[in-house]
């Protein structure tokens, strides 16, 4: 049996909510929240384990005012229709006395062929069915459908935020139904604060997965499990199912602690499925998590078991000093 591929964690230093997309020129492009959290920061190098000293950019900044202005969340980038696309939260400065509802998604855009560049278009607000706190907005494509799947708050449903799924017009228009996917109702998704965010989408064994994370951005984040037959209607609440508990969780004795907000991709050689996720090296000691910039940016290769489920086993600790 081949040795499973092994990775420099921490791959990428004090960047919480990482994803890379392995493009067809053989880059891995990765970006993730910036500590200040005032801009959008775009990283490529041939290897994963390359990206902490690879090419880097600043390809947005926030504006000193306005609906973009302060608290640039969770960026992810996207390859659609031949052309880039960054999608991430951001908050309104008037909207910052009340920190845990300020922020709506948005996208940028870049037409070339090569993203890192400063020529990123703004297309505006991910305008969902109702108006409330809303991020880490997250797009795919199945069965000639593009699909947007998000974090949002309803003022009728307890809690901070919970999973929503819609098909797309364009990369920057929803259309149709917006459709409740999961809200926090197990133990594990409410320490701390009540969440379902961040998640993302893995097409594998004839299901479509979606990964997510529950509870505040301390020690006690943690991944959970959502999926749905390929062939089933993916706007039917009804096609999808939710594991009782996380599937990934902190690991005391490996050093990792509140890992989650992940992301999807391939090893070098192609063969191997690989988790991206932030964690932090110890429990949060004082005051609020998300200011606290160390959450860093893992890879771990994972598997698959008899009935075609992902198991990400537990966080390994880090192989190189930070």
């Amino acid at each position: 049996m081949t040795e499973k591929t092994t990775y420099k964690n921490p791959i990428v230093i004090e960047r919480a909510d990482p994803w890379i997309y392995k493009h067809t020129d053989g880059f891995y492009y990765f970006t993730g929240s910036l500590p200040g959290y005032q801009a959008i920061e775009l990283r490529r190098a041939k290897s994963i384990n390359e990206l902490e000293e690879g090419e880097r950019v600043l390809v947005w900044h926030a504006p000193e005012t306005g609906l973009m202005s302060e608290l640039i969340w969770a960026p992810e980038i996207h390859y659609i229709n031949n052309r880039w696309y960054i999608y991430f939260a951001a908050s309104d400065d008037a909207q910052l006395r009340d920190r845990h509802h300020h922020h709506r998604m948005f996208v940028i855009e870049n037409k070339n062929v090569d993203p890192m560049n400063t020529e990123w278009i703004e297309k505006g607000q991910l305008v969902t069915k109702f108006d409330s706190f809303s991020l880490d907005g997250t797009a795919f494509q199945h069965k000639g459908k593009l699909y947007y799947v998000w974090a949002q708050q309803d003022p009728r449903i307890p809690g901070n935020s919970n999973l929503y799924i819609s098909e797309m017009e364009n990369p920057w228009t929803l259309k149709g139904e917006q459709v409740l996917l999961s809200i926090p109702e197990y133990a594990w998704e409410k320490i701390g604060f009540s969440v379902n965010e961040g998640a993302a989408v893995l097409i594998r064994n004839g299901k479509v997965f979606i990964t997510y994370s529950g509870s505040a951005t301390d020690e006690n984040y943690a991944m959970g499990l959502l999926w749905a037959d390929e062939e089933a209607d993916l706007l039917d609440g009804y096609s999808w199912h939710k594991l009782s508990e996380p599937v990934f969780v902190t690991s005391e004795k490996n050093g990792q602690f509140g890992p989650g907000h992940n992301s999807f991709t391939k090893s070098e050689n192609g063969e191997e499925d690989v988790l991206i996720y932030h964690a932090r090296p110890e429990k949060n000691k004082a005051g609020d998590p998300l200011d606290n910039p160390n959450r860093h940016a893992n890879a771990q290769v994972f598997s698959w078991d008899e009935n075609g489920f992902p198991v990400f086993g537990e966080p390994i600790g880090y192989t190189k000093t930070i």
